[in-house]
């Protein structure tokens, strides 16, 4: 755990703040925001767009049954570490084609979901792809990460980024804890 914790920090201080704002600012122009990831990224995107409903922002997720068609006022924020999941990809194409931005979060700057974006914000973390090739050198070397399989790092440090942007909005839309808690789901 301790890893993980500091592996968060460690990213959370090397954070770019203009893309920061540029996220917080194109969240609050939005119609709508439709949020999208596959696999454990697709669960920190779920919780992600319940706290936006939850502090009076109208999101959805993409993929469920109950979300509208997308239109050119509207933002699509995609979750992927390494910007190459079939599924975030082609959401993002079709985003464009409709004329909403794009927003994606991903460890790969120069990934092909980067690539059709609008705005970045990179966060760093390690990735399914970056499987260790070589255990020996990462254990020596200190970066021994078998216990954090697959895409871990990423998922764990881009649901606390995404937290800290909730409080974020709240303090912008001046909203406190009992404005998200008069949304909270009551049918559960």
């Amino acid at each position: 755990m301790l890893t993980i914790v500091r592996h968060v920090e460690s990213i959370v201080e090397g954070l770019d703040e203009k893309q920061i704002e540029d996220m917080v600012n194109t969240i609050e122009k939005a119609k709508g925001i439709f949020i999208m990831g596959a696999g454990r990224s697709g669960l920190v995107a779920k919780a992600f767009a319940t706290r936006l409903v939850q502090l009076g922002l109208t999101a959805y997720v993409v993929g469920e049954s109950v979300t509208p068609a997308m239109t050119c006022r509207d933002l699509l924020i995609v979750v992927s570490g390494s910007g190459e999941t079939n599924s975030v990809v082609r959401a993002a194409e079709i985003a464009k084609k409709v004329g909403a931005k794009v927003l994606t979060v991903s460890s790969y700057p120069s990934s092909s979901a980067c690539k059709l974006s609008d705005y970045i914000v990179t966060v760093k973390g390690r990735t399914k792809i970056d499987i260790e090739k070589d255990p020996i050198r990462s254990q020596i070397e200190g970066t021994h990460s078998s216990l954090t399989p697959l895409g871990t790092l990423f998922e764990d440090t881009v649901m606390i980024f995404f937290d800290g942007i909730i409080a974020k909005l709240m303090i912008e839309m001046k909203a406190g804890e009992e404005d998200l808690k008069r949304r909270h789901a009551i049918v559960e």
